[in-house]
C-alpha cells in the first residue's frame, strides 16, 4: 500500500503510516520552513500521498518522483515569497488538488510561475500528471507546461500579478506539450493561455476574461476547442501559423479595444470552425492569408456572427474558405476585403442568413430567389485609410455612398456571392 502522511502547517513534526491517514500531531505549534517541507517530499517513497491540513507553507518545492500533494482543508496555503516558482515538478505522475499557490517570483526570463512542469529534450516528456482544484494567486505565470504530455489541468482558478496587461504572465502556457486535457479553468487577468508546438490538446469549458488573447495557437496542429466562453479579452480565439483544428460551441464576446478581434486565422489551413457564437466585437473573424497551405479549405460553418462592427474582416489573399450556414445578423459591416483585389477574394459563400439580404422567396423553399451579392462602394474608403474611419457614419459618408449606389461614378469592387442566402433566420 502506497505510503500516506499527514502533514500540518502547525506541528512539531511529521507523522508517518503506512497503512492509513493518521491525525495531525497536536504538540507545540511552530511555523513549519521550506526545507522542513521539501524534507518531506523528500524522504516520501514513490507514490505516496501527502495531505495537507489547513495553513500556509513556504513554496519553492521541487517534486522529482511519482506523488500526490492534496489538501485535506481549505485554506491550505503554499506561498512562494515572491521568489522563482512556487511549485517545481519534474517526474511524471504527480498530482497536485485542493491547493491555494502564490506569490511566485517575477522574472520573466526564467519564466517564474505558480506551478511549472518541466521535461526536457533528454529525459524525454513529463507524462500523466493531473493540477485540478487549486487556485493560484498573484503568481506571474499560471501554470508553465514545457515537453508535458498526456496530463490534465481542470477545475483550478488562475490569476496574475497586478501589472499591466503586457507585463503579466500566460495564465496556462504550453510549449512542446501534446495530447493534454485543458478543462474547466478559470482565467482571470492574466495575459494569455498559449499553445505553441502543441498538438493534440483539449481545450473545453474554461473561462477566460479580461486578458489579452484568452487563447493563442502557434506552430500547432490537432487541437480540440470545444465549448468555451471568452469574454473582455482584446483577443478571443487566435490561430497561427496552425493547421487540422476544430474550434466548436465556443461563445467569444466584447473583445475590447478599436480592433478587439473575436476569432482570427493567420496563415493557418484545414480548420474546422463551426457553431461558435461571436458577438459585440469590433471585428467579429479576421481571416489573413487562411488556407495557407495549397489545395486545403477551411471551412467556417452554422456560427452566429453578431452585432459586431465587422462580421467578418478578411486581410491579404484569402482564398478557398467554405463558409456556409452561418448567420449574420446585426453587424455594421458583413464583410470587410481589404486586398483592392477581386483576384485575390475567392472564397465559396452558401447558405448564410444576412440580414442585410432584400430578396424574396417565392417559391417558399427557406431560401432567397435571387443570391445575396456584396460590393464595396466609395463609403469604404476607409478600409485602404483608416483615419478615414473617424468619419464613418457621418452625414457626407453617408451621402457618398447613397450617391455611389444610385449614379456609379466608377466600377464598384464586387465581394462575394451567396447564391442560396437563408431567407429566414
Amino acid at each position: 500500500m502506497a505510503l500516506f502522511i499527514s502533514l500540518n502547517a502547525a506541528d512539531e513534526k511529521f507523522i508517518y503510516d503506512t497503512t492509513q491517514v493518521v491525525k495531525p500531531y497536536t504538540g507545540p505549534i511552530r511555523e513549519l520552513t521550506r526545507s522542513a517541507l521539501q524534507d518531506v517530499i523528500d524522504k516520501a517513497k514513490d507514490g505516496s500521498i501527502i495531505k495537507l491540513k489547513a495553513g500556509v507553507y513556504e513554496g519553492n518545492v521541487v517534486i522529482n518522483k511519482p506523488l500526490t500533494l492534496e489538501g485535506v482543508e481549505d485554506g491550505v496555503i503554499l506561498d512562494g515569497l515572491g521568489v522563482g516558482s512556487v511549485v517545481m515538478i519534474k517526474s511524471s505522475y504527480v498530482t497536485l488538488k485542493n491547493l491555494t499557490i502564490r506569490n511566485s517570483g517575477e522574472r520573466a526570463d526564467i519564466l517564474d510561475a505558480g506551478i511549472n512542469i518541466n521535461g526536457d529534450t533528454q529525459s524525454g516528456a513529463i507524462k500523466q500528471c493531473e493540477v485540478s482544484n487549486c487556485r493560484i494567486v498573484d503568481s506571474l505565470l499560471g501554470i508553465n507546461m514545457e515537453i508535458v504530455n498526456n496530463s490534465l489541468i481542470q477545475n483550478n482558478f488562475i490569476t496574475s500579478k497586478n501589472y499591466p496587461l503586457g507585463l503579466r504572465g500566460d495564465g496556462i502556457r504550453l510549449w512542446y506539450s501534446n495530447d493534454n486535457m485543458i478543462r474547466k479553468n478559470h482565467l482571470y487577468r492574466s495575459r494569455d493561455m498559449v499553445v505553441w508546438y502543441s498538438h493534440g490538446n483539449s481545450i473545453e469549458e474554461n473561462l477566460g476574461e479580461h486578458g489579452r488573447y484568452s487563447l493563442h495557437f502557434m506552430y500547432a496542429g490537432k487541437n480540440y476547442v470545444h465549448n468555451n466562453i471568452y469574454q473582455y479579452n482584446s483577443v478571443g480565439i487566435f490561430f497561427m501559423y496552425s493547421n487540422d483544428t476544430i474550434a466548436t460551441g465556443n461563445l467569444v464576446k466584447s473583445a475590447i479595444g478599436a480592433t478587439g478581434m473575436g476569432i482570427g486565422l493567420k496563415d493557418s489551413s484545414n480548420f474546422v470552425i463551426e457553431d461558435n457564437t461571436i458577438i459585440y466585437n469590433s471585428q467579429g473573424m479576421y481571416i489573413d492569408r487562411s488556407p495557407f497551405e495549397p489545395d486545403t479549405n477551411n471551412w467556417i460553418r452554422n456560427n452566429k456572427i453578431m452585432y459586431n462592427a465587422e462580421a467578418m474582416h478578411f486581410h491579404s489573399l484569402c482564398e478557398n474558405s467554405i463558409i456556409k450556414g452561418n448567420t449574420i445578423m446585426g453587424n455594421i459591416e458583413d464583410i470587410v476585403n481589404d486586398s483592392r483585389s477581386e483576384k485575390e477574394f475567392n472564397n465559396e459563400f452558401d447558405k448564410n442568413y444576412w440580414d442585410n439580404y432584400e430578396g424574396f422567396d417565392r417559391d417558399k423553399d427557406g431560401y432567397g430567389d435571387n443570391p445575396y451579392k456584396v460590393y464595396q462602394y466609395a463609403d469604404k474608403l476607409w478600409t485602404y485609410n483608416p483615419s478615414v474611419k473617424y468619419f464613418y457614419g457621418s452625414p457626407v459618408l453617408s451621402l457618398l455612398n447613397f450617391l455611389s449606389k444610385l449614379a456609379p461614378f466608377s466600377e464598384p469592387l464586387f465581394l462575394l456571392e451567396d447564391k442560396n442566402p437563408k431567407f429566414n433566420n
